[in-house]
């Protein structure tokens, strides 16, 4: 990784969840550095050594069951000798006693700090279950050290440091002193997890982290970890512009509290509403009224049948109702709307039933009645298919019992849409000239089961040396690739397996592009 921008220069199997082992201090570091920070704590301020820290399994700083010592020499036992009773008696003093409660405070900071596949149970990183890491998060957390603090950071590069009760030597010395700048930072170490190894280096004005996890002793992690940052040296810019990290998005608690009240049985009677009806447009100068249908207003049957097309019917005032005679109806038509139905008014107990003269009249056509409201009935009605001769029938003159009786009309019947639908003509263009049907066919080159070879060498830690630099420098090409050193009879080959046809034709090409010798191993 990039130290100046967090991009990944390389990386292989780097969201595996593994076993960290010490490299799991680097976090508990962190969380003591936040704490002396914010003012939690002191470095000088003495932690009690609890049974269970004083009996934690090497290595170990020598701390005993009732002793008191400052936090700055935990923290160095912790940091450069990788002290398991240094690291669980900080998190106890931190935690308020508790481990349990300072590995859940550790997994917290892992998630505000991005650190996705990492999950803590302690604070030394013996093996137990449930507790991981990867490679990538380990390399974050590095990069973490050195923004967040860097005036605690050089203490991941001393070769020894006084601890208190004893002069501890660093677990990182070789490689400290074998590698040209590097300064830090973690190793690990434990059965499960193999040979662990989190570095920085710097050379110019390029800093580098990389992490190496499951190496199979000392020596071979740190060459893995030296081949790594020399790779990462030659392939990071010179100049690039730094990008810090952001500050940790810590997760807040957030708690609502709740006050139930009682029912007031008193406000839960149901009120009554009133609707009033709005008051009618006034009529347009463009518009023609209905008005009155009776027969003594003779007017021409093609006219009322028929109205001009274009022509806007707008209801005009509701004249006076005289006794004896019917109740006028006003109808309404726009070229635009739908027909809108005249509101009339009558008591419930004088509407006509279904299938009387109303509904049965002749020259209607019947539509379906909008929702009733109280003392109001909507009707939808139209003057286009009423016959001036038919109107006597249509309103009777009510009688005394009932001087209100309700009168229904209809409105116009939409004009019905043919039920055939075409779609496409099925039929075939017997004039269009057939076109040429063009096969194209194209070799499959989907299956992983392709690689290719660079090499045939006389020792099987050559080979690998050569797939590790190879992978490095092309690892656009090769990233997915597994690395294979076939035995033979005349010698160890160098192989890239599990590509695709199109990738190890393309991996080849840009390694004969670079002067090296490659061959494509077919399925």
């Amino acid at each position: 990784m990039d130290a100046r921008t967090g991009r990944d220069l390389y990386s292989q199997n780097a969201d595996t969840r593994l076993h960290p082992a010490s490299l799991t201090k680097m976090m508990t570091l962190y969380l003591a550095f936040t704490a002396v920070e914010r003012g939690q704590i002191r470095l000088d301020s003495k932690i009690l050594i609890s049974q269970h820290a004083a009996n934690q399994p090497p290595s170990r700083l020598g701390l005993k069951p009732g002793q008191r010592i400052e936090l700055r020499y935990l923290i160095r036992a912790a940091a450069v000798k990788s002290a398991n009773d240094a690291a669980t008696a900080i998190a106890e003093g931190l935690g308020g006693g508790s481990e349990q409660v300072f590995a859940q405070q550790m997994t917290s900071m892992a998630r505000a700090l991005g650190m996705r596949n990492s999950q803590f149970r302690n604070a030394h990183g013996l093996t137990t279950e449930g507790h991981f890491s990867s490679a990538r998060d380990m390399s974050i957390l590095g990069r973490r050290l050195f923004y967040d603090f860097p005036q605690y950071y050089n203490i991941f590069s001393r070769r020894s440091a006084d601890a208190g009760i004893a002069n501890v030597a660093s677990t990182n010395k070789r490689f400290l002193d074998s590698y040209e700048g590097a300064d830090g930072i973690k190793t690990g170490y434990t059965r499960a997890a193999g040979f662990n190894l989190t570095a920085s280096a710097q050379r110019g004005n390029k800093r580098l982290i990389a992490t190496v996890m499951g190496g199979q002793s000392t020596a071979h992690r740190n060459q893995i970890m030296a081949q790594l940052l020399d790779a990462g040296f030659g392939k990071a810019p010179t100049r690039v512009r730094e990008i810090r990290p952001e500050p940790p998005q810590y997760m807040a608690e957030t708690r609502v509290r709740r006050t139930q009240v009682a029912r007031n049985e008193t406000t839960r009677a149901p009120q009554n509403f009133r609707i009033a009806a709005s008051a009618r447009p006034a009529a347009r100068s463009n518009s023609a009224s209905l008005a009155n249908l009776a027969p003594a207003q003779p007017a021409a049957p093609a006219a009322a049948a028929a109205p001009a097309r274009g022509a806007a019917l707008q209801a005009s005032a509701r004249p006076s109702r005289k006794p004896g005679h019917a109740p006028a109806v006003v109808a309404t038509k726009s070229a635009t709307d739908s027909a809108v139905a005249l509101a009339m008014e009558a008591r419930p107990e004088a509407r006509p039933e279904e299938g009387d003269a109303a509904s049965s009249a002749p020259g209607l056509s019947s539509s379906a009645r909008p929702a009733r409201r109280a003392g109001r009935v909507d009707e939808i009605s139209s003057a286009a298919d009423v016959q001036p001769a038919d109107a006597a029938s249509l309103f009777p003159q009510a009688d005394a019992a009932a001087p209100e009786a309700l009168t229904r009309t209809a409105a116009v019947a939409p004009a019905r849409r043919a039920d055939t639908i075409i779609l496409a003509s099925m039929a075939p263009d017997e004039q269009q000239e057939p076109q040429a049907t063009e096969i194209v066919s194209r070799i499959n080159g989907g299956s992983k089961n392709w690689g290719v070879n660079i090499g045939r060498y006389t020792s099987q830690k050559e080979a690998e040396q050569i797939l590790l630099r190879t992978a490095l420098q092309e690892s656009a090409t090769l990233d997915s690739a597994l690395r294979r050193v076939a035995n033979t009879n005349r010698g160890f080959e160098a192989n890239f397996v599990g590509l695709t046809r199109a990738s190890a034709e393309l991996a080849c090409d840009r390694l004969v592009a670079r002067q090296m010798n490659c061959n494509i191993l077919r399925p």
